[in-house]
């Protein structure tokens, strides 16, 4: 009986962290990142440890020059880490190559403060762009997608307009159906709201919630804005290159 009960204790035990294992999107350890080399080697990132879970939406915040951007990129596939444990969808990308990184940033959507939208496409030429790097998309359902979706952030009378004719949340909602079109598994946001006015911001944040809650993926948004706070599931905060907070926000009632 005794030798029953360890069994299934221990059972327990391993699916439970099979589980946690699979809820997490990111998973950092005693991560260290420097810039330059040499004499003029300066350490950046100092000993992040952190974890984001799946369908969370999660807010990084601290002063300008905290590491919150390199942090970002580095989550994403974007530069290469050097030291500690990074990993993403349970790809290790410390010591990863090229192509294992260009594999993690096909499930990622990326939202930057200047929308990188391309001046001489439309607003739907934009958004295809990113499924045209989904080789398995068929080619009809490209131009599908892309219309549905940004007639979902209330752009379906702006598909065919070119960014120098559309406002800049216009632009940002261009750019939020663009990161969320090939339903990726997380969405990375680097100021999104930086550039917009107290509503436009706002309206682009929610959307952004709403669209990629449905999606069920995790949201990572950088931002000075603390008018936006609530809409995050937890605060993260950087400070010098270490994390001085992280904290889960109290579940609000409708």
């Amino acid at each position: 009986m005794l030798f029953t009960d360890l069994s299934v204790n221990y059972l327990n035990q391993k699916m439970n962290s099979s589980q946690s294992t699979i809820n997490q999107v990111v998973n950092i350890k005693n991560l260290d990142h420097f810039f330059g080399e040499g004499k003029l080697k300066k350490q950046i990132l100092f000993d992040i440890n952190l974890t984001l879970n799946t369908g969370e939406v999660i807010i990084l915040k601290g002063p300008s020059g905290s590491g919150k951007t390199t942090l970002l990129t580095l989550m994403g596939g974007l530069r290469s880490p050097q030291s500690g444990s990074l990993l993403v969808f349970g790809e290790e990308l410390v010591g990863a190559n090229k192509n294992q990184l260009v594999q993690i940033r096909r499930n990622i959507g990326y939202i930057f403060q200047d929308h990188n939208l391309l001046a001489s496409l439309t607003a739907r030429q934009n958004v295809q762009m990113s499924l045209e790097l989904h080789h398995n998309i068929k080619t009809s359902e490209i131009e599908q997608r892309a219309i549905a979706l940004l007639e979902s952030v209330g752009l379906g009378e702006h598909i065919n307009y070119h960014p120098q004719n559309l406002s800049g949340g216009q632009k940002q909602r261009v750019a939020i159906a663009r990161a969320l079109v090939s339903h990726p598994k997380m969405v990375l946001a680097d100021e999104p709201t930086a550039a917009l006015d107290s509503k436009s911001g706002r309206d682009v944040v929610e959307l952004m919630q709403q669209l990629a809650r449905e999606q069920g993926c995790t949201i990572l948004i950088v931002t000075h804005d603390n008018r936006i706070l609530d809409v995050a599931d937890r605060i993260v905060e950087l400070e010098d290159g270490k994390i001085t907070l992280d904290r889960e926000q109290p579940a609000i009632d409708n």
